[in-house]
């Protein structure tokens, strides 16, 4: 029997095969057992999931198990963003949250995305607990649960629509009052996920003639994978393409944590220089100082504008509940991943796809300027920053010989020296010139992940070249 094992961003498995209604069970009888534990249970969990297929029902399922453990329940109303229900668990003062959700994956996967008590997604040794929990009762009908209308007339399950009080936070973060004072033209594209009405509801709240498309409820994703990545994002970038008067094109991803930015001329902007471009602005045009963060596999473009304005970088593994800490701790103006991931200082400890695309669309708006001009104005500020990332294949043969090939990295890559091995989470080999490439395995798909970054278009590819190459050999 499949064992279940949480990843970078919860346990996620294949609709039908591991992730079943009998292991959702079985998981969340897990939680509870932990919650008994950390004696927090009473305080109650928030549930939530994305527009996915069987979402609603894995998320009712799971309010009857935590009844049958005496665990309090909110149960989201519809199809919920991931940072929005962040946002419910710090409001409520809740235990933690059970979202089912596998965010940019393919529409056959589903999974299940614990969060603790301050808003971030669970830590490793927390979901080693569950993991242990859990499938030590695979096999084994060992769960308690309640009828769902029992549940609710014995007060254990509470219904609820976390939408507003999101929205409320949301206005008081993003000048709404700039943003509509623009005029300019966006289209929103939710990928149909949890993330309509909520771009897009925002920005004709702001007065903005705003196009929504592919915003059904869909849990085939129209069929391809509900990622903000620009082989997914063909329609949108068509539409902008032929729209003289669009400005900007936004992207969420299924469960709206990740974002996608396409540029007035169609160009997509990758996240490693959206993080740099919104860290700038908020330094330079909203007051804000202090340190960033972001993952390992992060490019070193915010760390170039840290040190422009006297700041510093922290460094984190892959996963963004260890950039959620920093925020939780109010520690850093903003933190990200090169994956599409971002937040604030005093937002929540999570990725937030909504609030990333609202701040780009008010950068644009106060800055007057296209994206792609921001970067350029960014480029003479600080330096050019080139980045790409290739997904191997993780076949036997790859990964019997994966492990021995990184603990022995080489002393040049690309004909270039290499000054520092960094080992915070796989292999980044970082050369003499500040150029670099990071090797690690995949937390969520069987796949090794070759990062790299260069200061010229042709230094890239001389570099990623030399780095599969490595891996391959």
């Amino acid at each position: 029997m499949t064992q279940i094992k949480f990843g970078t961003s919860g346990w996620r498995g294949i609709l039908a095969e591991d992730f079943t209604l009998e292991n959702v069970r079985i998981v969340t009888q897990a939680i509870a057992d932990f919650l008994h534990a950390d004696k927090s249970a009473d305080k109650g969990v928030v549930i939530g999931h994305d527009s996915r297929f069987m979402g609603e029902k894995f998320a009712r399922e799971t309010a009857r198990v935590l009844a049958g453990s005496k665990v309090p329940s909110f149960i989201c109303k519809h199809d919920t963003p991931t940072p929005v229900i962040a946002y419910e668990i710090m409001r409520r003062s809740a235990a933690g949250a059970i979202n089912f959700t596998a965010s940019h994956n393919p529409y056959d996967y589903n999974g299940i995305k614990f969060s603790t008590a301050w808003g971030g997604p669970a830590l490793p040794e927390v979901t080693a607990e569950i993991e242990r929990l859990a499938n030590a009762m695979l096999g084994e009908v060992c769960y308690r649960d309640m009828p769902l209308d029992k549940a609710v007339r014995a007060g254990l399950v509470e219904e609820i629509d976390p939408m507003p009080d999101y929205l409320d936070v949301i206005r008081a973060k993003v000048n709404l009052n700039a943003i509509g004072k623009s005029g300019m033209s966006v289209i929103f594209d939710p990928m149909y996920g949890a993330g309509r009405d909520y771009v897009d509801g925002i920005l004709v709240e702001a007065g903005l003639l705003v196009q929504t498309i592919n915003s059904s409820k869909d849990p085939y994703f129209g069929g391809m994978p509900p990622d903000p990545a620009p082989a997914h994002l063909n329609d949108l970038i068509t539409r902008v393409k032929g729209d003289k008067h669009v400005m900007l094109g936004l992207a969420t991803d299924g469960d709206a944590d990740r974002y996608g930015i396409i540029d007035a001329d169609g160009t997509f902007i990758e996240p490693n220089y959206i993080l740099a471009l919104l860290y700038d602005y908020l330094i330079r045009c909203k007051g804000e100082s202090g340190d960033a963060a972001r993952s390992v596999a992060t490019s070193h473009f915010i760390d170039a504008v840290a040190a422009h304005h006297g700041y510093k970088v922290r460094e984190t593994p892959v996963g963004f509940k260890y950039i959620g800490e920093f925020i939780r701790d109010n520690e850093i103006v903003i933190g990200g991943e090169e994956s599409a991931g971002l937040s604030l200082r005093g937002h929540v400890p999570d990725k937030d796809g909504v609030l990333a695309c609202l701040l780009v669309a008010e950068m644009v708006a106060v800055e007057c300027k296209t994206v792609g001009q921001l970067l350029q104005d960014l480029y003479s500020r600080v330096g050019e920053f080139h980045t790409a990332r290739e997904n191997l294949r993780l076949s036997p043969e790859l990964a019997e010989k994966i492990g021995d090939k990184l603990a022995s990295p080489p002393d040049t890559l690309a004909g270039k020296p290499v000054k520092e091995l960094v080992t915070t989470d796989g292999v980044k080999m970082i050369l003499e010139d500040g150029s670099w490439a990071l090797f690690r395995k995949s937390g969520t798909e069987p796949v090794v992940r070759v990062y790299t970054e260069a200061g010229s278009v042709e230094e890239l590819d001389a570099l990623t070249s030399a780095a599969v190459g490595f891996v391959e050999s």
